[in-house]
């Protein structure tokens, strides 16, 4: 069944990147400073709590204007803003004055241009999220009386009625017209992915840690050992905060079941500077009961990470993560959007993780493994 990914990876990655305070976790220290690191966990745990408030109080802007400043080449929007819900509220809420079909890509989508003339993205029962990816709202659509009498002549031909369910397949490398996604009548249940300003540019690279998707053909990483060497001698692998960046990647990409990163963005010419962008997770949450390892091979052939990724995951360990994602989901206008046996499944993986960053610290020592934010690759 296909499950609302990119309501849920927003949710998975404001929970994991709220934690931004670094500190260091030592569940048996008592002391003064732990207790006001574990004040400061309750804080940020109470800031979830993410309604989707239509009220601006705080400026004459619209929506649109204030989430095209949050961006900058380390985030696409800030930890905190008090204008966040009712951005968000206008994702899920404003008049569509157009729509058309989505961007070139493997998955269903269309473009969709909201009142105030912002572009988003609408994927029918699918999802995203973090500070390097933007913002994502779940959102119900009546496909007959809000897309077709503002829809393209080239989206308007893809639709059609199947039993009583309105319908509609698209443009895309998979879309077929005879795999159309119908609403439930004329409803259709989806997400709305807030396009990026166009004053910032994407570049696409490959992944190193890409799959072949040849039968029979491994990539090099599938069987080097010693691959994560020979990256970090290749820009922009070599130096600043990328490398950092895409074995934070393969531990969210472990966590959502997403083993198909085979690209990824970052933005123009940034030498290497800025975060990389998640833009496509569409192949998440299949099996909760399959844990591919190998999405890990980042983590566990370069055997580091940030000491500021180290600590948010001790600290959403033993049930947190689940019970801190139903707090970050209890507001979407689709909720409930992940199933209990995928919430059960986010638990387990983040043992995993622990568990092998644990085996990295025993063989090279914590120095080794646990990297400051600020330290380049040079230093490694």
């Amino acid at each position: 069944m296909k499950l609302k990914q990119r309501v849920v990876l927003l949710a998975i990655l404001l929970v994991i990147f709220i934690f931004t305070k670094v500190f260091l976790i030592d569940n048996l220290d008592t002391s003064a400073a732990n207790r006001e690191d574990q004040r400061s966990f309750h804080r940020m745990m109470a800031s979830l709590h993410v309604e989707l408030d239509p009220r601006l109080d705080h400026t004459l802007q619209s929506p649109w204007e204030i989430a095209a400043q949050w961006v900058v080449p380390r985030e696409v929007y800030p930890e905190e803003t008090p204008e966040l819900g009712a951005v968000m509220h206008a994702m899920s809420t404003k008049k569509i004055i157009k729509a058309d079909v989505g961007y070139k890509g493997t998955q269903l989508k269309a473009l969709l241009i909201l009142e105030g003339g912002q572009k988003v993205v609408f994927k029918p029962k699918r999802i995203l999220g973090f500070r390097r990816a933007p913002l994502v709202v779940g959102r119900f659509v009546n496909l007959r009386t809000e897309i077709k009498p503002v829809a393209t002549e080239q989206l308007l031909g893809t639709f059609m009625t199947v039993g009583n369910s309105t319908c509609f397949y698209g443009k895309c490398y998979y879309c077929r017209e005879t795999e159309p996604a119908c609403a439930d009548g004329d409803i259709m249940e989806g997400s709305v992915t807030l396009w990026l300003p166009d004053v910032w540019p994407l570049q696409k690279h490959r992944h190193p840690w890409g799959r072949t998707y040849r039968e029979g053909k491994l990539a090099r990483w599938e069987y080097d050992e010693s691959y994560c060497d020979a990256v970090k001698k290749t820009s922009p692998y070599d130096s600043g905060p990328r490398l950092l960046d895409i074995i934070d990647t393969a531990i969210f990409d472990y966590l959502i079941g997403n083993a198909d990163r085979h690209h990824y963005e970052s933005f123009q010419d940034d030498e290497g500077a800025s975060m990389l962008i998640l833009l496509d997770n569409a192949k998440s949450f299949g099996n909760p009961a399959l844990d591919e390892r190998s999405i890990l091979a980042p983590l566990y052939q370069c055997c580091i990470i940030r000491v500021s990724t180290w600590n948010r995951l001790n600290y959403l360990k033993n049930g947190v993560l689940k019970s801190a994602l139903k707090t970050a989901m209890s507001h979407d206008p689709i909720s409930p959007v992940l199933s209990d046996p995928h919430l059960d499944a986010l638990d387990q993986r983040l043992l995993s993780i622990l568990a092998t960053v644990k085996q990295c610290t025993d063989q090279f020592g914590p120095d080794v493994v646990l990297v400051e934010d600020r330290m380049t690759l040079s230093h490694l």
